[in-house]
């Protein structure tokens, strides 16, 4: 069972990552933060979101990524149904 962590702990952790200044120092804070697995699950969602908002099919998506079909079903339920994080995300991405 997972436990949700208190709104404010989160908050900090979202404060301190704003709080980064510059390319050096999020990829420091998140390969302390973080373990290799986790970072790389970050990205192959990060890939598959943009794959998806390509119109790419979910075969296809699996062959460029490796992702499970679960994976990519979670991401496009997130990006049809979510709070919009991706989407914010991949609009910046594209400037």
């Amino acid at each position: 069972m997972h436990v949700r962590p208190k709104e404010e702990s989160m908050d900090e952790l979202f404060r301190a990552i704003l709080m980064l200044k510059d390319l050096d120092e999020c990829r420091a804070f998140f390969d302390d933060l973080c373990t290799v697995t986790e970072l790389m699950a970050m990205q192959q969602r990060l890939i598959v979101a943009k794959l998806l908002k390509k119109g790419c099919i979910y075969s296809d998506i699996v062959e460029k990524t490796g992702a499970s079909t679960a994976t990519i079903s979670r991401v496009n339920r997130a990006l049809s149904y979510g709070k919009g994080g991706y989407n914010i995300i991949l609009e910046q991405l594209e400037k």
